[in-house]
């Protein structure tokens, strides 16, 4: 099921469109490249509307916030609910500062995103349940927000994903764990910016946002633990990474992905 997404992406070449942070913009961009996908990242108010009508998903990533980009993110949100284009939202840093807090609780409230993507801390906060991040970091463990993520799925009609050493996905009763990844990733800027881009390109082409959102998983886990093997630190596992992702193959997934769970 991994594999056919991955063969769907590279056929159809799904235009992502991102509204994200400044650190992440090269990162994100070139994996959406490297699994074969489209990305464009346009921000402007005048453009945003026109833009998220021609792509095949949309990416919310709060990362860097001002003004203008949180309505540049509700009018793209409210222009993909009116299209039926898939919504990912990422709620970077979220409880961190109030400002934080609003703007995701505002895009939770008006544009409806089908999957959502963050650390521990960020789905505690986002689910009103506690969460307290340093900075962008968690500082809560992935299982502690297992209800909280089953909470904000059932309460926004969502798939919910937790991140961290093991990934938690969560939509109502379905519940999978992916054990893949390598922990030379949590110290790299923009890897949780990149699973969430990545699934973009996912619910482009799958309609079922929980295959979505496992399968970009997967794929990232699986890349991340093959470009170990072929680097020697953060500075060339970057560019290992995107190789792999340009790469991967069916046997890669079939004898390295580690799913538990898909109920």
């Amino acid at each position: 099921m991994v594999w056919n997404d991955v063969c769907l992406i590279h056929s159809q070449a799904p235009l992502v469109h991102n509204i994200t942070n400044y650190v992440v913009m090269n990162t994100t961009a070139n994996a959406l490249l490297a699994v074969g996908a489209s990305p464009v990242m346009a921000h402007a108010l005048e453009e945003v509307e026109e833009m998220t009508a021609l792509a095949s998903a949309l990416v919310l990533n709060i990362g860097t916030l001002s003004g203008p980009w949180v309505e540049a993110m509700v009018l793209a949100g409210r222009a993909a609910q009116q299209k039926g284009i898939p919504t990912v939202l990422d709620p970077v840093g979220v409880g961190a500062t109030t400002f934080r807090t609003r703007t995701a609780q505002r895009l939770l409230e008006e544009t409806g995103p089908r999957l959502i993507r963050g650390n521990a801390s960020e789905i505690l906060a986002l689910a009103n349940l506690g969460g307290g991040t340093k900075g962008v970091d968690a500082t809560d463990p992935v299982e502690g927000a297992l209800e909280a993520a089953r909470q904000l799925s059932s309460r926004c009609n969502c798939v919910v994903t937790v991140s961290g050493p093991v990934d938690l996905i969560v939509q109502g009763e379905r519940l999978a764990r992916i054990h893949n990844g390598d922990p030379i990733m949590g110290r790299i800027t923009g890897m949780g910016c990149t699973a969430t881009a990545l699934m973009g390109a996912f619910a482009a082409v799958n309609p079922d946002p929980f295959r979505a959102a496992v399968d970009a998983m997967v794929v990232l886990g699986v890349a991340g633990e093959l470009a170990r093997e072929h680097s020697q630190g953060p500075g060339s596992f970057q560019v290992a990474l995107l190789d792999q992702l340009a790469s991967l193959r069916q046997e890669d997934l079939e004898r390295l992905a580690r799913i538990e769970g898909l109920g």
